[in-house]
């Protein structure tokens, strides 16, 4: 379904469950903006195609009374690990960010982005909501009302010079990750990794601060990715060789304050649905990225199912190590990771 019309259908359903209906009552006078702060530029996928049609839902279905002002490129200051903070703190009302920008603080979310664990976005990002509803809305994310928990498209390596052909190509390249979990499976492979937020990647690159960076094709327009690396690799096979995690979160006072009707339309346009257009989203425009990077003449390398087998055995020492270090916190890791692949599993088409 495209995009704007699961949206539509969203509004729909929330004006119809709440009886608001545009055309049965007379337009009623906005009665709360709501601040949303994320770290992409406006024009990028995520803003443009989710997150902008998701505001656009809550205040049709509020016939008016909600109006989400979406601020772009942290207009509103700070710096992309921040954002977080910012919705608990009531600094703004809702944040686009990755838990995996606090290292350590959203452990049970980390799951998700252990290697080889994910199939596509949709289904990653159906089974993270599951996941999400049973072990981390009470725990991990407390103190937030979370409206959606997505992820992106397979991950993969964006590197200058003769890039990634094989895993001993890693060996002493300084490659951007952008969680605690992918950091270290880069280590393992024996890249040194470096940690930065997204919109720090174009400088790092053009400066040789970083040989290359892992993100998925969609985000690589926005960052002119093309245009500052030479080769791109893939991982094939059916499952990825990582991804990262997002949640749309909002101050949980801030929410409380609404009244129930608005509370209501809220929900009705967040959560495993929501979730789910999100993450598809965000992999339906890997293929346009993947287009521009054919266009500029750029390499693009397809790891064939044996090498990425090799890829799989390096890898599992971040997996045992991450269960080692969950179960220290007293998390029954083991548990956690074979449930979360098993919705994984379930909801891959």
């Amino acid at each position: 379904m495209k995009k704007r019309t699961l949206m539509k259908s969203f509004a729909a359903a929330a004006v119809v469950a709440a009886g608001l209906g545009a055309s049965m009552l007379p337009s009623m006078a906005q009665e709360v903006t709501l601040r949303l702060h994320q770290f992409l530029p406006p024009q990028a996928n995520v803003p443009k195609n989710v997150l902008m049609p998701w505001a656009e839902s809550i205040e049709k279905a509020s016939d008016g009374r909600i109006k989400v002002d979406v601020f772009s490129a942290m207009a509103l200051g700070g710096t992309p690990p921040q954002l977080i903070d910012q919705a608990r703190d009531g600094v703004v009302d809702i944040v686009w960010t990755l838990p995996g920008y606090s290292p350590g603080r959203f452990p049970r979310a980390e799951v998700f982005e252990l290697p080889f664990m994910m199939t596509n976005a949709e289904a990653g990002s159906r089974a993270y909501w599951e996941i999400f509803e049973s072990d981390m809305k009470d725990t991990d994310f407390k103190d937030f009302k979370i409206l959606g928990t997505w992820m992106h498209g397979p991950g993969m390596f964006h590197v200058q010079g003769d890039g990634v052909t094989k895993l001993e190509d890693m060996q002493g390249k300084k490659l951007r990750g952008p969680t605690r979990v992918i950091n270290g499976l880069l280590s393992e492979m024996g890249a040194t990794p470096v940690g930065m937020p997204v919109p720090a990647i174009p400088e790092a690159l053009s400066k040789g601060v970083i040989d290359g960076t892992v993100i998925p094709w969609e985000v690589t327009p926005a960052l002119k990715i093309p245009e500052l690396v030479s080769t791109h690799t893939e991982f094939s096979g059916d499952r990825a060789l990582y991804t990262a995690v997002f949640v749309l979160a909002m101050n949980k006072a801030k929410y409380d304050s609404l009244p129930d009707d608005l509370k209501k339309v809220i929900d009705d346009n967040s959560g495993l649905e929501f979730s789910a257009f999100a993450g598809r989203t965000m992999q339906e425009f890997d293929a346009p990225g993947r287009e521009i990077a054919e266009k500029a003449g750029n390499a693009i390398i397809v790891l064939d199912d044996a090498e990425v087998a090799r890829w799989k055995a390096a890898a599992q020492p971040v997996i045992d190590n991450w269960i080692a270090e969950m179960d220290a916190k007293g998390i029954d890791a083991r548990d956690l990771y074979d449930r979360a692949k098993a919705a994984i599993d379930k909801n891959t088409n």
